[in-house]
């Protein structure tokens, strides 16, 4: 890693919301245009119905999506926000050990599209894939 990378992964934040705990995300590689992750996920996860809520897929490809988008503009003192997140829900699970997978589809000046694949590790199935959009906007002081 070179000065600049080695830089710029040390302003990534290291101390997510307890919300963003909640959700159980571990970032496992960060690059400008490949994040990799994962999830333990199960019954403090689960709706009324006992399944995974979808707000949890939601809230990883937000959360993934934006570290990899911000990652990419951290040398021009910006950092991502998400505007749109459009996440399809393609199977339901009780508990799942899951890989998630973003990869950068766009990356312009102004905005980025990343697309982020959330997969069990045990049957290798995807639960959920979604795009976000992102802003890049300065970092404030």
């Amino acid at each position: 890693m070179n000065n600049t990378a080695a830089s710029a992964a040390a302003s990534l934040p290291r101390n997510f919301s307890v919300f963003s705990k909640a959700t159980g995300l571990v970032i496992d590689t960060v690059n400008a245009t490949e994040v990799t992750a994962h999830a333990d996920l199960g019954i403090d996860h689960h709706t009324p119905w006992g399944v995974i809520h979808g707000g949890v897929y939601t809230s990883l490809i937000e959360s993934v999506g934006s570290v990899g988008a911000s990652y990419a503009v951290l040398e021009r003192k910006q950092y991502a926000v998400g505007v749109h997140n459009a996440t399809d829900f393609l199977r339901p699970s009780k508990k799942a050990l899951v890989s998630i997978k973003g990869t950068a589809l766009f990356q312009g000046r102004t905005q980025q599209l990343w697309e982020v694949v959330i997969t069990d590790q045990a049957t290798g199935k995807e639960l959920a894939r979604g795009q976000l959009r992102t802003q890049n906007i300065p970092m404030p002081n």
